[in-house]
């Protein structure tokens, strides 16, 4: 099996920081990363591909791309790694292989995952595990709450188990979101989050205003749903004859 990361530009950065995000747990890690290459203006650097990937392009502003790609910033000195498909499960050691080496290759600094957590907390809050000591007290002093008991999948899973063996600094960050829909607010809470670890200039404010909009909507939509039960019920109540 081939899993490959392709560069279409120049890479000319110097020990970058790299933030991965990939769908998961209210789509955070995707929402998260992609608002990120938006904001910062970020150039494209390459796009990974694999015979085991589904076979489709992503669509934006009328212009077709590989829906895993790659975008970097001389200015912030960042790359940003995304998917806008979850990564089939037999694909997984060989993507986190592939990312591990092409960051060691390219002298990358560090590693932050972004993603979505399903927990019942008594209010929500961005959760984390870093591989490192040093990038543990990081964590905390910046208000992350480190998970000390359980397990976390797929690749961010697996790269930080990966980076925590070789030594190499690799965190995720998790913020408590809704499991059945995106969730924009989750997303810009990891945002805020990595703002304080790695000092970056990012306005969440539209994740927020959309996370309300999200939220107006679906209440929309269950308030819908529960009159057209009701009438159903109270139709079903006349008899056979109107069944």
């Amino acid at each position: 099996m081939t899993v490959r990361i392709k560069e279409i530009s120049k890479f000319d950065l110097k020990e970058p920081t790299l933030i991965e995000g990939f769908p998961g747990v209210g789509l955070v890690g995707t929402i998260s990363a992609s608002y990120i290459v938006e904001k910062l203006k970020m150039e494209p650097l390459g796009y990974i591909i694999s015979e085991k990937f589904p076979p489709i392009a992503a669509v934006h502003n009328y212009i077709p791309l590989h829906p895993a790609r790659i975008y970097k910033s001389k200015k912030h000195n960042l790359v940003v790694l995304f998917s806008e498909f979850t990564i089939p499960m037999g694909v997984i050691h060989h993507l986190t292989s592939e990312i591990i080496e092409w960051s060691t290759e390219h002298k990358v600094s560090s590693i932050f995952s972004l993603g979505g957590i399903s927990i019942e907390a008594e209010q929500k809050e961005v959760f984390g595990i870093a591989s490192t000591a040093e990038l543990a007290k990081k964590l905390e002093s910046s208000g992350i709450k480190r998970i000390k008991e359980g397990a976390t999948t797929g690749v961010s899973g697996v790269l930080l188990a990966e980076c925590a063996t070789r030594g190499f600094p690799a965190a995720s960050l998790l913020a408590e979101a809704k499991p059945d829909f995106m969730d924009p607010l989750a997303a810009a809470m990891v945002l805020d989050k990595l703002k304080l670890l790695m000092d970056l200039d990012l306005d969440t404010t539209e994740l927020v205003n959309e996370s309300k909009t999200i939220e107006s909507k679906i209440k929309g939509i269950m308030e819908n749903a529960k009159v057209a039960h009701d009438h159903y019920k109270k139709v079903e109540g006349l008899g056979p004859m109107y069944q």
